[in-house]
């Protein structure tokens, strides 16, 4: 069983920068894919980057790609989300999620969810 809290999200204007932060309680974070979903209001929960289990390997949507960056510290249980250069349109509350396996970038494919945290980009 892991347990994951969102923190980090907030106000902040276009072209602006916020840095969540996911830690992780309960046995083997370590041995989990991180995953970073995000849902804005009346829209599917969208994939937006994907990190494995050693932090050397990531995936990033097309949308994200260039401006967001996705790290984890396992001695602290914990990944963490660096967005850059925001838009509007990522609006949307962030969620991070474990996966038992790497190359998991559908929902369906965690066993865990955090709460989520909103982030909202004014233009």
């Amino acid at each position: 069983q892991v347990q994951l809290v969102e923190s980090g999200g907030g106000l902040v204007q276009a072209g602006g920068s916020l840095r969540l932060s996911c830690v992780a309680s309960g046995r083997a974070f370590g041995t989990y894919s991180m995953g970073w979903f995000r849902q804005a209001p009346g829209q599917e929960r969208e994939f937006v980057v994907e990190i494995n289990w050693r932090g050397d390997t990531t995936y990033y949507a097309d949308s994200v790609k260039g401006r967001f960056t996705i790290s984890r510290d396992n001695a602290r249980n914990a990944v963490y989300l660096q967005m850059n250069s925001l838009r509007p349109e990522d609006t949307a509350v962030y969620y991070c999620a474990a996966a038992p396996r790497y190359y998991s970038r559908s929902p369906t494919d965690y066993d865990y969810w955090g709460q989520g945290t909103q982030v909202t980009v004014s233009s």
